[in-house]
């Protein structure tokens, strides 16, 4: 079995996102990767052995959603965490039919986020 530690990889195309979630969760100390699209989640994931990543939906491949069965085909224990700036009912359904551990709408403050990686790491 592949240890994890308290590894996280975020993926948002969106720089200034990336690196405030990043210090975040290295200030929460968690070891932190990031990326911005899909293709860097494809390259780090093999030999990452991440516990959560953070996920977002807009991502200039596809969208995020759309992204999660390929994730869990290189890595089915992760803890995918998606992210977004807005929301809406249809979006939301997208996102709850896939097999994610939670859905952060990136408005309602870093506690609810704080709160998601923790119990990731827990559960």
């Amino acid at each position: 079995m592949t240890t994890t530690g308290n590894k996280v990889l975020i993926i948002d195309p969106d720089r200034a996102e990336r690196t405030v979630m990043a210090s975040f969760l290295r200030s929460e100390d968690f070891t932190v990767d990031i990326g911005e699209n899909l293709t860097d989640a494809l390259r780090k994931l093999p030999g990452g052995a991440y516990g959560a990543m953070i996920l977002a939906v807009d991502l200039p491949e596809m969208k995020g959603y759309e992204a999660v069965s390929i994730i869990q085909s290189i890595d089915p224990d992760i803890k995918i965490i998606m992210t977004s700036k807005s929301n809406s009912r249809e979006l939301e359904a997208h996102v709850r039919e896939q097999n994610i551990f939670f859905y952060f709408i990136k408005s309602f403050g870093k506690e609810e986020l704080q709160l998601a990686i923790h119990n990731a790491f827990r559960s």
